[in-house]
This record gives structure tokens, C-alpha cells and sequence, in this order.
């Protein structure tokens, strides 16, 4: 069951691979996925000291959550991940150019995942033609609907 999705990445980048990832979180984060308050359209992963932490990704908290913390919406979140799956996305990133990008939070077995993508930024011609496909796609469905 999918928490949020990050629409906008798959209009940026070409996603070449997927990989599920751990995140390490509080527990007011938790209740404000719960309640839909995330958003990820502007995150990306970065690799610091052999690890990866997600940036950007703000989940409001709740009023009623928590009174004795002062809750930072923006903080930086750590992913877990098996040490090869690591090693080898870092491989990938510095060595062929691709980037990190997370591309959902969902459920699995009560406990929030992210899928990140490794993924190929798209130039302004290729961001165009996927624009004409998806209006074409549009149109094609809006006259099959239409009785004649």
C-alpha cells in the first residue's frame, strides 16, 4: 500500500533500476505518514561516509503527536540498506552519472519503506516527447470514450 509517490521524478529522470529501503524514523513521523502529511516531490539521496541519507523530504507533523519534542520536518533520514546494495549503487553513481531518487514510501509488513530509483537525467527534448505521449495517451482515451 503506497504512502505517497513522487510523480515528478518519473517526468525527470529515466529510472533504470529499483531498490527498497529501511528508513530510519521517529515516531511522530510515523503517525504523520499515517495521516498523509509527506511530501518527497523535492528530495533526493545523497552518499555520505559509505551511507545513505535521504534530504529533502518534509513530513509535517501532527498538533496533537507529540508535546515534549520540538519535531524538525526537514531532517535528514537515513536509508538502510544491505552493505552490497550500497556498494553497489555507490559504483553506479560516481562511476556511470546516475542519481538517487526516491520514488515512493509504502507499507510492508507494518514497518514504512522507500523505494529509491538509480536513475538517468532526462534532457528537455526527451522530458518534451514524454509530454506528447502522455497527451496523446489522453486524447486517445477521450475519443475511444465519446460516442459518435
Amino acid at each position: 500500500m503506497s504512502i505517497i509517490d513522487n510523480r515528478k521524478a518519473f517526468f525527470d529522470y529515466f529510472i533504470e533500476e529499483r531498490h527498497e529501503a529501511g528508513l530510519v524514523l521517529e515516531g511522530w513521523e510515523v503517525k504523520a505518514m499515517r495521516a498523509g502529511r509527506a511530501n518527497i516531490k523535492e528530495s533526493y539521496v545523497v552518499i555520505k561516509n559509505g551511507e545513505l541519507y535521504l534530504i529533502g523530504t518534509h513530513i509535517s507533523p501532527l498538533p496533537e503527536a507529540s508535546t515534549h519534542i520540538q519535531p524538525d520536518p526537514t531532517r535528514i533520514r537515513k536509508l538502510l540498506l544491505h552493505r552490497e546494495e550500497i556498494d553497489k549503487l555507490i559504483g553506479k553513481v560516481e562511476q556511470r552519472g546516475f542519481t538517487l531518487v526516491p520514488l515512493n514510501f509504502h507499507y510492508k509488513g507494518g514497518r514504512v519503506k522507500c523505494e529509491i530509483g538509480l536513475a538517468k537525467g532526462k534532457k528537455l527534448h526527451d522530458k518534451r516527447e514524454t509530454e506528447k505521449q502522455r497527451d496523446w495517451q489522453r486524447e486517445k482515451a477521450r475519443l475511444m470514450r465519446t460516442p459518435t
